[in-house]
């Protein structure tokens, strides 16, 4: 008998357990429990180390959402945090926790469990890597259809949730398209400076990275925003990001400063 190796991740002490214990019932189905984003990440990295990886990962919608906030780093982040947060002990919300498992541990299915059903979060579900998006009171029949059904490759979403769904990923697919074709309006010099305000740097940073002047640099960020159609360099990362422009790279002495903040102003 092919065992399914299932990965419970919810800091609800009681739902995870009681959630663990009912699957674990089933006799091909092995269970382990985690009650954090970097817990989970743990157990997934040990597993894979001693050759037994998870197959499936069952992930709360709101996990972390009782945890302490943690203070805003003063850069802008170097990827897009649509579906999450990221903490300083490592990832936390449930969503972003899809990202952090699609990235280190691509063999891994999952399955977000959620309370409510939300279109958006659903899509963003999907677009971070996800299988399948579950109502957290299903029954433990539906769910376990769920997981045998994304092993083989399916999609699960609840059918009232197909239409929402459906419109929120044309819409996300259709802003990308269009920051997609502003981004390559501009010239390889803005697009050097338009990466560089993604990595959190203002002027005077980039002019030191690009050995420009910060009057220069002043003029490319201002056509910058000016052939983006947008009026704050946040609102000119936040299209970047969109089009899929990564940070540059920071490595190196002297590029850390000079952080862009002031409201998302031309620093």
């Amino acid at each position: 008998m092919v065992r399914i190796r299932v990965l419970v991740v919810d800091d609800h002490r009681i739902f995870a357990e009681s959630l663990a214990a009912a699957l674990a019932a089933e006799p091909d189905v092995d269970v382990a429990a985690a009650g954090s984003g970097p817990a989970a990440l743990r157990s997934l990295e040990r597993a894979a180390a001693e050759g037994r990886r998870f197959d499936v990962m069952l992930v709360d919608a709101d996990l972390g959402a009782a945890a302490p906030a943690v203070p805003a780093p003063r850069a802008v982040p170097d990827r897009p945090a649509p579906v999450g947060s990221v903490g300083d002990d490592g990832l936390v919300d449930g969503l972003s926790l899809v990202v952090g498992a699609r990235t280190h541990q691509p063999g891994v299915r999952t399955v977000v469990l959620a309370e409510r059903d939300d279109p958006r979060r659903a899509a963003l579900a999907l677009q971070a890597g996800a299988s399948g998006w579950v109502a957290k009171d299903c029954s433990l029949q539906r769910l376990l259809a769920v997981i045998r059904g994304v092993l083989r490759d399916e999609t699960h979403l609840p059918p009232a949730l197909l239409t929402g769904v459906l419109r929120e990923l044309t819409a996300a697919r259709k802003h990308r398209t269009e920051s997609e074709r502003l981004v390559e309006s501009l010239t390889p010099r803005e697009r050097e400076v338009l990466r560089c305000m993604v990595a959190g740097l203002g002027r005077k940073a980039v002019a030191e990275r690009l050995f420009l002047s910060p009057h220069t640099v002043r003029t490319h960020m201002q056509n910058v925003l000016g052939k983006l159609g947008v009026h704050s360099t946040l609102a000119a990362v936040a299209l970047a990001r969109r089009a899929g422009v990564g940070p540059a790279d920071l490595g190196g002495p002297g590029l850390a400063g000079d952080v862009v903040e002031r409201g998302g102003q031309l620093a």
